[in-house]
Order: C-alpha cells, then sequence, then structure tokens
C-alpha cells in the first residue's frame, strides 16, 4: 500500500497543498493538523495511526523530511523504524530512501531543516529584542509600529463611542467599522470593564 501522511503546524494552515502537491493516489491518508514540529512524530495521533497500520512492503509518502519529526534525530529515528519494518519511505522531490546512500542523505537533510529552524527561531527572537528595544527608547518598534504584535483593528473606544451614539447593533457597527462581530464585542467588553 502506499499511504500519504501530511502535516501542518497551525489549525489554519490546510494539508491541501501538500496534498496537491505530492499528487499521488493513496492507499489510505494520514494527517496531523495543528500538531507542531515540535511535537516527536511518534507521538502524533496521525502519525501513530499510519505506524499502526504500516506493514512490510508498505510505502510511506511525505511531502517533506521535516514532516517526519521534531528535528534531525527523531527523524532518522522514524525512517530507521519504518525501514526495519521493510517500509519503504518516499519524500517529494527526494524519491526513495533506501539503506545506506539514502540514508545519508536524509541525515543531512535533516540536519539542514533542523538548522535552518533554529535560525528562524533566533532571527525571530532577535527581531523581538530589536522591537522592544526600539519601543523602549523611541515610542515605537524597529518597524515603526506604537506596539508590539499586531496592530489594532480599530482604536476600541472610539468604535464603542461611535456605537453608543448611533444606538446600532454589534453586527452594524462591525459592518460600519469592517470588523469581525466578536472585535466589536471584545471593545464592549472592554468598555463595560473599564466603566465598572
Amino acid at each position: 500500500m502506499r499511504l500519504a501522511y501530511y502535516r501542518v503546524s497551525t489549525a489554519d494552515q490546510s494539508i491541501e497543498a501538500q496534498r496537491h502537491a505530492m499528487g499521488g493516489t493513496f492507499d489510505r491518508e494520514f494527517s496531523d493538523e495543528g500538531i507542531s514540529g515540535g511535537t516527536m512524530a511518534a507521538d502524533r495521533p496521525g502519525f501513530a495511526k499510519l505506524l499502526e497500520m504500516v506493514r512490510e512492503g508498505d510505502t510511506v509518502c511525505v511531502y517533506a523530511v521535516d514532516r517526519l519529526g521534531r528535528d534531525a534525530l527523531d527523524v532518522q529515528a522514524t525512517v530507521r523504524r519504518l525501514l526495519d519494518k521493510g517500509v519503504a519511505v518516499e519524500v517529494h522531490g527526494l524519491g526513495t530512501i533506501a539503506r545506506g546512500v539514502g540514508e545519508l542523505i536524509l541525515a543531512v537533510l535533516a540536519q539542514v531543516a533542523d538548522m535552518e529552524r533554529r535560525r528562524i527561531l533566533e532571527r525571530t527572537e532577535a527581531g523581538r529584542v530589536a522591537a522592544r528595544a526600539a519601543l523602549e527608547t523611541t515610542g515605537r518598534t524597529h518597524r515603526g509600529k506604537e506596539s508590539l504584535g499586531r496592530p489594532k483593528a480599530q482604536d476600541g473606544a472610539a468604535v464603542v463611542a461611535w456605537r453608543k451614539a448611533n444606538g446600532a447593533s454589534i453586527k452594524g457597527t462591525a459592518q460600519h467599522f469592517g470588523l469581525s462581530e466578536a472585535t466589536v464585542k471584545r471593545y464592549c467588553a472592554a468598555d463595560e470593564k473599564a466603566v465598572a
């Protein structure tokens, strides 16, 4: 059997891009959506089901090396576990990984993926440090924002004041300002707490 495995880190991402890119016909598909790449492969519900089902002679297909584990060591252990069961591992764009040279290539790729993940974390943290330092000294982040995090969609006090002045509903206020109803409710709740 050909078994596909997909993983995305956050619930708002979709496995469809991986499915489309792999473009194959699979006997079974397994996925973990909203599961962090920091979780070991065997601890992911979808991958654990795949491990229970896979048999000698099967092929496990994944979009990228980093789908197979938390870090380079987990990727290598996962691949060895599958190869020891007599299962072939196929990585999109890389081909089938076999014993010997295939395992060596996989080890190098897993290390590169792990190194890139660490570099992304380092760059993200460096950006946060720079933003905090600039915010403290100038009142704006190094990118010119007035605060850390996502900017507010609207000034909450202005939205609440407009709603009160016009006797508007939550839905009407949301439409007027181009906001979600949940955002308007949050602004109203914050206003009520401030008044109380």
